[in-house]
C-alpha cells in the first residue's frame, strides 16, 4: 500500500509540473522581468517633421524617453552622444524608437528639432524629437515617465525648468520598466541589456494561446 500511495504521489507531482510546463512553455511569463515602475499617459506632441505623435503611434514599440533642449551647452549633447550609440546599435530594428522631448518649446520649433536631428545625421521615425504645450511636455516628464520631482509643479509654470540627465525605457504595453543615467558608462550599458530582454517580451500576455495552441 505505501509503494502504491508513493507511487501515486509520484505520477501526481509528475502531472502537476507536466501542466505548468505545457502552460508556461513558449511565452515568457515564467521570466524574471524588469519592474513596471509607472504607464504611459495619454500625449500629443509634435515631431521635427511637423507631425502630430500620440500616443498610438508607439504602442507595440520599445522606446526610450529623454527630455533635453537644443540650446544646451552642458549634459545635453553628452547625453545624445550617448543616445546616438543606442540608436546605432538598434538602427535596423523597427520596434526600438528614442523619444526626445524639448524642456525649452518655446524655443525649440519644428524646424530647430529639424535642423538639430540632421546635424545628428538621424531617422526621422526612428529617432523622434517633440515639442508642444510647455505643461504637456513636463507633466509627461513627471507623471508618465518619472524623470522629475512632481512637488516641482507646484510653481508657475514659466518659472519651471526641468534639466535632468535621465533615460526611461518604456515598453510595447506603454510602461516605464526603468530610469537610467544617461551620463554614465554602466548604467548605459545596463540601459542596452534591458533593452534586449523587453524586445523579447510579448506585447501581451499569451496564457490563453499557449494552453489551446
Amino acid at each position: 500500500m505505501k509503494k502504491k500511495a508513493l507511487l501515486y504521489g509520484s505520477l501526481f507531482i509528475a502531472m502537476i509540473c507536466g501542466f505548468f510546463v505545457f502552460i508556461f512553455w513558449g511565452n515568457d511569463l515564467w521570466k524574471a522581468k524588469l519592474p513596471v515602475m509607472s504607464y504611459v499617459q495619454p500625449f500629443s506632441f509634435t515631431d521635427q517633421r511637423g507631425l502630430n505623435i500620440t500616443q498610438g503611434d508607439v504602442n507595440g514599440k520599445v522606446y526610450v524617453a529623454e527630455y533635453f533642449f537644443t540650446t544646451c551647452k552642458g549634459i545635453c549633447p553628452k547625453m545624445n552622444t550617448n543616445l546616438k550609440a543606442v540608436y546605432d546599435k538598434y538602427l535596423d530594428r523597427d520596434d526600438l524608437l528614442i523619444l526626445s522631448h524639448s524642456v525649452d518649446p518655446e524655443t525649440d520649433s519644428v524646424e530647430r528639432l529639424k535642423f538639430y536631428a540632421d546635424s545628428l545625421g538621424v531617422k526621422a521615425g526612428k529617432w523622434i524629437f517633440l515639442t508642444g504645450r510647455k505643461d504637456s511636455l513636463y507633466h509627461a516628464a513627471r507623471v508618465s515617465y518619472l524623470l522629475d520631482d512632481p512637488e516641482n509643479s507646484k510653481q508657475q509654470i514659466t518659472e519651471q525648468f526641468i534639466h535632468t540627465q535621465f533615460f526611461a525605457l518604456v515598453d510595447r504595453l506603454g510602461r516605464v520598466r526603468g530610469i537610467y543615467d544617461g551620463l554614465k558608462k554602466d548604467e548605459l550599458n545596463k540601459l542596452t541589456k534591458d533593452i534586449d530582454e523587453v524586445l523579447k517580451e510579448k506585447g501581451g500576455s499569451n496564457f490563453v494561446n499557449s494552453i489551446f495552441n
